[in-house]
């Protein structure tokens, strides 16, 4: 059966805050995530797991140490379900298309994605 994975924990890793990673498997204390054709280990307590894939836009906070995002993108921003394409919000939209794979979705403004650690 196949997984996903977000992260949950504030940490600098190989992983886009907000994107969803299909779990390649899982081992005792990590999961191995596919990021970009690449098997990425990463231990189970910083992840979230969930056995369907995305469907919605993540609202993530923008991170005190972001690195290549425009400082105009003010204190938050979406991450894309599909492809994990990151993108300003410029208001409350209930839906988005994303610039990137032209896929639209709904926003998931009733989840509240803070990473913890």
């Amino acid at each position: 059966m196949k997984r996903w994975a977000r992260l949950q924990a504030d940490v600098n890793c190989r992983l886009r805050r907000g994107g969803w990673y299909r779990v390649l498997w899982l081992a005792a204390v990590e999961a191995v995530l596919d990021v970009n054709a690449s098997p990425v280990p990463v231990l189970i307590p910083f992840l979230e797991l969930r056995y369907s894939p995305p469907r919605r836009w993540t609202v993530v906070p923008r991170p005190a140490n972001a690195v290549n995002m425009p400082s105009g993108w003010g204190p938050e921003y979406a991450v894309c379900p599909s492809c994990r394409h990151r993108q300003q919000l410029t208001s409350r939209p209930k839906r988005m298309s994303c610039e990137s794979c032209q896929i639209d979705f709904a926003v998931a403004w009733d989840e509240h994605y803070q990473p913890a650690f």
